[in-house]
């Protein structure tokens, strides 16, 4: 009696593609870049390097130069780490102004039994119908079927039908700031595998099964911008940039006293906070000031004046995330989940002040434990980069690039679509 009672479930092991996987996560403060191994079962990251990310601003390349040396830099560490050379990688995109594209396609098929020929053919269809006048498109994928007058269907092939339909959304973005963006990694001899949506990467490492499927929001907060990613049924259903971060916060900071960058960044980090609530006592701290030597010209102010600075742009950021979330239609759609990653949900008493704008149920999501990933790279300003290496390590690359889809040569024909509507999420 009164024996409590524990139900495990059986993990399941993803599928890994066997071979070497590169990614690179270009924000606007750091430049990540991991190299892993991938075997049945198993992965292995060989190489990881951080490095300070110069020439690049809310995402969108600025200085072409700087952003190559800083590229160059970071894979050069991780190459002499995992000693090993790479070609090929999957990089994060938050440039060009990221939104949401839909189509619908359907297909009459007069009862006949649902082929791979049909799939593709219809799939190629949804995705030409993903357009948006001033943009490219990116990573389009199915987020549902209907055969006939049935809904949900996740996988119809081999199933009778009358009439099959499929519902698509992909990520469009400005051509020429992701131009930039891939030209920055071409030059330093590298071929971009493919490009996926920053806070769609940080979904995959951080987010339950549960999550996914019932509901939740992945608030990516970035050093230049804030992105949005809402995932329902298991796919990604809305994306979206809030172009304010963390730098916008710093920058405040040093305006409102008069400091240089790097010493509000400082007090930010070593003294900030977003709730006044967390405060403890009247501390006082020193903040260097611009063009002033020497401590004694140093401005003392109380750590309230800091979290009062803070506390208003992180306020203002939160209700953006809340107006879009609401225009779009899946504030209530998505359910009350909130997953907060990036380097700038860091701060103490981020996680709070997102649920009291919000209104919803917060928690920092942290990305999952990979063999060699070293302790320093597990918080969540690595959560992209590990989502993009599991996605590089599970996803199929007529998954990755949609293109190799259309080509039965490339992508073959048996258990075609379980590969792309099963390895979404390994």
């Amino acid at each position: 009696m009164g024996e409590t009672v524990r139900l495990r479930t059986a993990m399941e092991i993803p599928a890994y593609r066997p071979g070497l996987v590169a990614v690179l996560d270009i924000g606007s403060s750091k430049v990540v870049c991991l190299i892993a191994r991938a075997e049945t079962g198993s992965l292995k990251v060989m190489g990881a390097a951080l490095r300070e990310c110069q020439g690049v601003r809310a995402g969108t390349i600025t200085g072409l130069v700087a952003a190559e040396e800083s590229i160059r830099d970071c894979v050069a560490a991780a190459e002499n780490l995992a000693d090993a050379r790479i070609q090929n990688v999957l990089i994060s995109v938050n440039c060009g102004s990221p939104m949401s594209v839909t189509s619908r396609a359907a297909m009459a098929l007069e009862g006949a039994l649902v082929s791979d020929t049909h799939l593709r053919d219809l799939l190629a269809e949804g995705r030409a119908k993903c357009q948006a006048e001033g943009y490219e498109i990116i990573q389009p994928s199915p987020t549902g079927y209907v055969v006939d007058e049935a809904r949900g269907v996740r996988d119809p092939s081999g199933m009778y039908c009358q009439r099959i339909g499929v519902s698509m959304h992909a990520v469009a973005v400005k051509p020429s700031p992701l131009a930039n963006l891939k030209l920055a990694v071409e030059r330093c001899h590298l071929t971009v595998a493919a490009p996926l949506f920053a806070p769609y990467a940080s979904g995959l490492s951080v987010l339950t099964e549960d999550e996914k499927q019932l509901g939740a929001t992945v608030i990516d907060m970035g050093g230049g911008v804030t992105s949005i990613a809402v995932f329902l049924e298991g796919h990604l259903v809305y994306a979206d940039v809030v172009p304010m971060g963390g730098q916008q916060v710093t920058a405040d900071l040093a305006r409102m006293l008069a400091a240089p960058i790097s010493a509000a960044e400082r007090a930010k980090v070593l003294y900030g906070a977003a709730l006044g609530d967390l405060e403890v006592g009247a501390d006082v701290v020193s903040v260097p000031q611009m063009g002033e030597d020497g401590e004694e010209s140093d401005l003392r102010v109380p750590r309230s004046m800091l979290t009062r600075i803070i506390q208003a742009r992180l306020e203002e950021t939160f209700a953006e995330v809340q107006t879009r979330l609401r225009n779009s239609g899946y504030d209530v759609a998505a359910g009350r989940r909130v997953v907060l990653t990036g380097g700038a949900c860091q701060l103490a008493g981020a996680r709070e002040l997102a649920g009291r704008v919000l209104n919803k149920q917060v928690r920092i999501g942290r990305p999952q434990s990979i063999p060699g990933l070293p302790a320093s790279s597990t918080g969540p300003d690595y959560a992209t980069a590990v989502g993009l290496l599991t996605a590089g390590a599970t996803m199929p690359p007529d998954v990755l690039n949609p293109e190799l889809a259309s080509s039965p040569e490339t992508s073959g024909t048996k258990g075609w679509l379980s590969r792309l509507t099963g390895g979404l999420f390994g």
